[in-house]
């Protein structure tokens, strides 16, 4: 299966302890069960720093509560490679992403945008598939690792490509600059804002996840979707036809 495994899920040596708030989603709705977050990277080197930053992000996010789930794109084709799509890395990454609540990607800047491994993953997820929505609903981190000085350019295409996918792309977001300044030999972010940063953007993501759980069918209904499935609104149980007549 073309999944990641974390390695060392619960040390954090950049991270101060003390300004902890473990459930940092407790009072904005149902934090249990564990939300459910995937996590993607644009990079197949052995020192991928995307990925790094990726890890480092999971570690947080299992501190704070969820669960996560870190894809491994080196096995996936390019988007229509296959015909029908029918690769199984191409099945497991719609299947991890009808699984999550929410999403983490991390791309290098290269060029000036995002990568094409990076854009491939996202390109393999269909708005809809067999009635399903793999992305719709979902909230999203994004962040970007670069070679050089800081830029925003990877994390504004990621914005504009969740808005695309129809997912809530959270306010916060994270670059890092000289990435291959920023970790250590073993692949560990050293303490710095930067990380602080990466620990401000998980934070605020399971804030997200959580506040929306309770509206997240509600907010995606749309009425052309209703229409072109031909199920009309039955206004004895929708409540906004039911809010709307006690307020007359």
């Amino acid at each position: 299966m073309p999944l990641r495994t974390l390695t060392d899920p619960h040390v954090l040596p950049a991270l101060d302890p003390a300004y902890i708030r473990p459930r940092p989603g407790e009072g904005l709705g149902p934090v249990e069960p564990a939300p459910r977050i995937l996590l993607l990277y644009g990079s197949l080197r052995e020192r991928s720093f995307s990925r790094l930053a990726v890890e480092e992000a999971a570690r947080l996010l299992h501190l704070f509560g969820a669960e996560t789930r870190i894809f491994d794109p080196s096995t996936l084709p390019l988007p229509d490679q296959v015909a029908g799509d029918d690769h199984p890395a191409v099945h497991e990454l719609r299947e991890l992403s009808m699984w999550s609540e929410g999403q983490v990607w991390c791309s290098p800047e290269r060029h000036g945008q995002i990568t094409g491994i990076m854009k491939a993953q996202i390109d393999h997820l269909p708005l809809e598939m067999r009635g399903m929505r793999p992305t719709q609903g979902r909230t999203l981190a994004v962040m970007q690792v670069s070679g050089g000085s800081q830029s925003f350019n990877a994390v504004n295409t990621l914005r504009l490509l969740g808005r695309w996918m129809r997912m809530f792309t959270i306010p916060n977001q994270s670059s890092v600059a000289m990435a291959y300044k920023e970790f250590d030999e073993a692949g560990r972010m050293k303490p710095s804002g930067y990380y602080d940063r990466i620990v401000d953007v998980m934070e605020e993501l399971v804030r997200f996840t959580v506040l929306m759980r309770p509206h997240a069918v509600q907010l995606v209904d749309r009425y052309s979707e209703r229409k072109q499935a031909g199920v009309p609104v039955d206004a004895a149980t929708d409540l906004s036809s039911i809010a709307v007549a006690r307020a007359r």
